[in-house]
């Protein structure tokens, strides 16, 4: 599966996969989080990043201290995103611009044009 060629039923099922699936198909990376926290962010490999491998959707978490915790959170992420793109697109209905819109329309392009005869100098006509 590639990323651009997926349909929201494509993405509903992946948000219903279990988490050891989801697991499986990723690929987890731990590195050292950046900013604010000293020494155990300094130290510790705590920040995870998830690539889903069949979309190529990339998570990152480094909210927590702990890389177990990360990759939870790296995990509901993802899940997250495979649920909001599974809603299906609202269908689109043509519908007639009214009387009532297209006579105000008429009126303001009148009213434009009006505004910009009084603009011409006293000569021109």
């Amino acid at each position: 599966m590639n990323e651009t060629n997926l349909t929201y039923t494509d993405y509903a099922r992946l948000a219903r996969t279990p988490l050891g699936e989801l697991v499986r198909a990723c690929d987890v990376q731990a590195f050292h989080a950046t900013g604010p926290g000293g020494q155990g962010v300094n130290t510790a490999d705590s920040a995870v990043r998830m690539v889903h491998r069949p979309t190529g959707i990339a998570v990152v978490s480094r909210e927590s201290r702990s890389q177990y915790r990360n990759r939870q959170l790296c995990l509901q992420k993802l899940r997250a995103i495979f649920e909001e793109r599974a809603i299906p697109p609202q269908v689109r209905h043509k519908t007639k611009v009214s009387r009532t819109q297209k006579r105000h329309r008429l009126a303001d392009k009148r009213h434009r044009s009006e505004l910009k005869g009084l603009r011409r100098s006293v000569g021109e006509e």
